[in-house]
Order: C-alpha cells, then structure tokens, then sequence
C-alpha cells in the first residue's frame, strides 16, 4: 500500500483505512497505469482519482457530463484543502481566463470538465503544454450505446489514448452489465487496463414493488406513510405526471418539488439546491435528476412507473442511502408502462439491433418485476454477483408471494386473442371474457365469440394483471403500431394446446393488510442517539447548517451526520481528540474543530 497515499486518506480526507479495491485502484492509477472501477453508489470511487491526483505531478481532469454539480464538487474539494476548479459553459471570460492561468502555473490538483468541452481542439491543445495528472472519466456508463443513460459525446473520448499515450485513465461507473463494460473498454481504448468490480450489494435499501392498481397516489400515500419528514426522491416517467404529483404532494402539506428537462435552467437548478441543502425535501423527477448527487441521508426512492432496465432501476435505487443506514426503494409498476416505454421505442430513432437490446432489457426488468423469488439475489444475478442466500430484506423475502395454477386462465385469454383477431387491446379482451356488452364488443360482433363470457371466474383486476405476465412471460406481444393491440407469439402454443401447465405469481391486491411491508425498516443507526442527548444533537445539526450557509454549500459537504453521531458519543475534549474522529481531515478541523469544540463544552456527555 502507497503510504503517502494513506497519510493523504488520513489527513485530508479524515478516513483510517481504504475500503474494498480502493487501494490496489489507487496504487494502480498511481504507477500510471489504465484501470475501470466498477463500485456501487457510496462506496468511494472519487477517492480512487482524487488521491493520485495530489500524489502524481500535474492535474487531475476529471470528465463529467454533471455540469450542474461541477461548483457543488469543487467546493467540497475545497473544504478539503484541495485546490480544485471547473470550466463549463456558465462562467464568464474572465473566470475561464483565470482558471487557465492556474493551470498554467501548476496551482490545481483537480480540474472538473463536460466532455464537450474537453473535446474542443483548443482545450486538448491547451491541455498538451500543461502538465496532467490523469484522466478521470466519471460516469463511464454513459460511453455505451446499450446502456440506459448514453452520451454521444462521450464516443470521442478514445481521441485521449492517441493524443495522451502516457497519462493513465480511470474510468468509473456505478452500474454496467458484462456488454456495457466491454463496450467501454473498446470505445475508451482501454485495451491494458485491470477491472476493478466491487459487490453490486446495497444490502441496507430494501427493495419493495407493487403492482399498480387505480388509484397509484394512494398506494404511494401509504409508502410515505413510513417516510414522514425524510428526503427522497420519486421518478415518473413523464413531466406531466411530475408536475401533477409534485402538485398534488404539495397540497398534502409535504416540501415537493418537480425537476425535469422542460423547465427552465435556473428552475432546475434551484430546485436542486433546495434538494441538496435542505431535509425533509422530496424531488419528483425525470431520469433527468440523479447522475452525481452526493446527498447522504436519500432515505427512499420510488418509481411511480417501470424503469427501462434493471442498470436504470439499480443506478436510480442507490442514490438511495449513501450513508450506509436503512432506505427502501418502493416501484409501483402495470401493463400500461409496458405499453408505453415500447411505443417510446418504437418511434426511437435507433438501429434495429439497439432496439432489440433495449426490448431485451425492458423483458428482464419486467421479469424482475414478476418474480416471485428473492429480489436481491435477482438483481445481483444480473450483474453476474451470486447471493447464496435470499436476503431477508425485500418483499418477497418478508412476505412471500402465493402462486396459482393460471394454465385455464392463460388459455382462455389467449384463444380470446386469437379468436377477436389480434387486432384489440386490454380493455376490449377483458370486456369479452366478461361477457360485457359494450358498443365496441356489439361493433365487432364479438358477443358471438365462443370466449364471451368465458371469463366470469375473475374480476376485470385480476385479467389486466394476468395479460401483463403474458407480456412478461412472452406469451403474447403488444403491438404499439396498433395501438396497443395483443397479439399471439410461438411461445403460447404449448400453453394453448394444453401441453404445458403455467403457474403464476398470485397478485397481492390488498396491500394494505401486509404488516412486514408497512411497517418501517429498523434503522440501521451504527452509533444509536441516546433520547437525552437528542437536543445536543440537534445543536449540533444546527451549527453544521449555519456554516454551511455561510460557506454557501449543502450540510453534509462540512460533515456527515455519521461524523456529527460520533462527535456526540465519544465528546471530544480538543482538537486532538476531534481528530480523530471519522470524516475529519486537517482542513476541516481547522475550520470548523474550534466551532464544534466550543458547542460540545457548553454541556456536559450527561445533559
């Protein structure tokens, strides 16, 4: 192990020892050498470019399509002692001009940049007369044309092994399956590089998923219910839904606000800072919110639609308890998402062969979604990580789901299709194995149908959810040219001439009755707050904002609640007590030790 490195880890960044493959990546980066750092969200990837960055000559540029939180990482870096800068579009001349000087002069360690702008001929020209560090390409995912949040621009980033042969690369990503990863190896030209691949395991978030029925605010009031004055973030797939549940959330009394691609910039970004330096905040968002946010105490994410894929769902999922204690991710998922991500497919303007792996990929979310075995153990097997055993933490481990023989059922539906001509939707099919004569059904003439009225065994619900594990069973496809129709697939024919039987998932349509679901998960707290010392403590998460404020940056950038916890149960008696303390670097006890050491002093550990 480098040992400067670890004074570096001690001293700056206030850490006693590195975690998983952080060292070996380190040392590695250090020596010059190529590597691709897989590691879930919160785990300590910007350790693995910001340590060889103070130790190599030169300066670390970092490549991040996150524009909007390059000032936000700066000023943690600088919090740290580091001097760290950006360069992006927002700044005026002069800034950029002084920015370059610095450069020039060898006085950054850390240099942030969209990779738009690093693409320039003047930037790489710049970059060739200065002195670099290495290459950083963060949020490497967004190089693979499979994956679920591409980048065009990120294509061109190769040109940095031609014009910078010498200057290692690390490129970092949270999520990518087996051809994400090889993809990024050849598109970024990493041909000597070591992988670094950590456990994919969040074993702190819960995975929880509903089916969604009429009335999906309700069952996510319910959710919420777990969550009262918490901070998360719920996804939908559309800006309209967002400013409608946004709206809604807020005429509840809770601090909701939207976040997607059509508002305005500065919206987006107030919003965001709202996020970032405020508690008890939920953002309702598109996947256009979440790539780089650091906030800590993320207690739950919701999905209020499927997710394109399960890299999507993972990604989304752990922005979700960063600070390692108990969060839940709750989806809410039906047939009508299905029908939409597929007509958003349809109508992509990609090739033939992304479509495929991009239905592929919607099938595996979907089959995930259905599944009655252990969720963990699914979508760690995803990204090729076995668990030998279910996790105990997900709902079908706290309460697993029955199943039933659904061969009748499936028959009846599938000769319904068939017989009505492969031309009609959800609705319509249901209407006939019910037997209801609407003006549609009479239009048709399909009252005649020797499947009218078949179908009396179940109620319109439990049709609509067996139609949806048809599609997710491959049984039947739906058509989104023809607006949502039904039609038959090879794989149903065994099931229609009775010589396979079919046995489904048994959908748990009163989910208010599940104690284990509803009940709040037990906080992992490592370092539990005794009841008496709650108004300290609450002392203490005040001075924190209030430098914060002053300092112009989110609470946990000055310290995590982690370090504020551990502050209050060993009480420190000085500085050299303080600092030893987890997350406390030099920087920051010069800054804020005296300020904490003062608060701590006015009480006794027995207030």
């Amino acid at each position: 192990m480098n040992t400067q490195a670890l004074h570096i880890l001690n001293s700056t960044f206030g850490y006693n020892s590195f975690r998983g493959h952080q060292a070996d990546i380190i040392d590695r980066t250090i020596n010059g050498q190529d590597t691709l750092v897989l590691m879930p969200t919160g785990s300590g990837k910007s350790l693995c470019y910001q340590i060889p960055a103070l130790i190599r000559p030169g300066v670390g540029i970092v490549i991040s399509p996150l524009i909007a939180l390059m000032q936000d990482q700066v000023n943690a870096l600088t919090l740290l002692g580091i001097q760290a800068a950006c360069i992006n579009s927002t700044q005026d001349y002069a800034t950029q001009r002084h920015i370059a000087e610095q450069l020039r002069q060898g006085e950054l360690n850390l240099l942030y940049i969209a990779p738009e702008r690093l693409l320039m001929p003047k930037t790489l020209a710049f970059l060739e007369q200065i002195s670099v560090a290495l290459f950083a390409i963060d949020e490497a995912h967004c190089v693979s044309q499979w994956g679920h949040d591409f980048r065009e621009e990120y294509l061109q980033l190769a040109i940095l092994s031609e014009r910078f042969p010498n200057i290692p690369r690390i490129a970092l990503t949270a999520t990518a399956d087996k051809r994400s990863q090889q993809e990024i190896i050849e598109r970024l030209q990493l041909n000597n590089c070591k992988q670094y691949i950590s456990s994919f395991d969040r074993t702190n978030i819960r995975y929880y998923i509903q089916e969604k029925n009429d009335k999906p605010k309700a069952q996510l009031w319910q959710f919420l219910q777990k969550h009262r004055d918490e901070t998360g973030i719920i996804y939908c797939l559309s800006r309209k839904r967002v400013e409608q549940l946004a709206q809604w959330l807020q005429s509840q009394g809770l601090s909701a606000l939207p976040y997607h691609a059509g508002m305005s910039t500065q919206a987006r970004h107030q919003n965001q800072m709202r996020f970032l330096q405020e508690d008890q905040i939920i953002v309702v968002a598109t996947i256009a919110f979440g790539m780089g946010i650091n906030k800590p105490n993320v207690r739950f994410v919701a999905h209020m639609d499927l997710p394109k894929s399960l890299e999507a769902y993972y990604q989304e999922t752990g922005r979700a308890g960063r600070d390692g204690e108990t969060a839940e991710a709750f989806m809410l998922y039906g047939l009508q998402d299905i029908i939409s991500l597929r007509q958003m497919l349809a109508q992509s303007s990609g090739s033939e062969e992304f479509k495929r792996i991009t239905r592929h990929r919607l099938e595996a979310m979907l089959s995930f979604c259905e599944s009655s075995d252990c969720r963990r153990q699914q979508l760690l097997a995803y990204f090729d990580e076995h668990l030998e055993k279910p996790c105990g933490n997900c709902d079908n481990c706290l309460s697993p789901p029955k199943t039933w023989d659904a061969t009748q059922a499936a028959q009846q539906a599938l000769s319904c299709v068939y017989r009505s001509g492969q031309r009609f939707g959800v609705n319509h099919l249901v209407d006939i194995l019910l037997g209801n004569l609407t003006d549609k059904v009479q239009q048709f003439y399909h009252q005649h149908l020797s499947t009218f009225g078949i179908g009396k065994a179940l109620n319109k619900q439990h049709w609509r959810v067996l139609f949806r594990q048809l599609v997710a069973k491959g049984l039947v496809e739906v058509d989104v040219d023809a607006y949502g129709a039904f039609k038959l697939t090879e794989s149903c024919r065994p099931i229609l001439r009775g010589e396979h039987t079919l046995t489904l998932r048994q959908q748990a349509f009163n989910q208010a009755s599940n104690e284990k679901l509803n009940k709040s998960p037990q906080k992992q707290k490592h370092m539990p707050i005794p009841s008496h010392l709650e108004p300290i403590w609450q002392s203490l998460r005040d001075l924190r904002k209030k430098l914060a404020d002053k300092q112009g940056v989110p609470p946990y950038v000055i310290f995590h609640d982690s370090t504020l916890k551990e502050m209050l149960l060993t009480w420190p008696e000085s500085l050299q007590d303080m600092e030893q303390i987890h997350g406390i670097g030099q920087s920051k006890l010069t800054k804020y030790g005296k300020a904490f050491l003062s608060l701590l002093q006015q009480h006794t550990p027995h207030d």
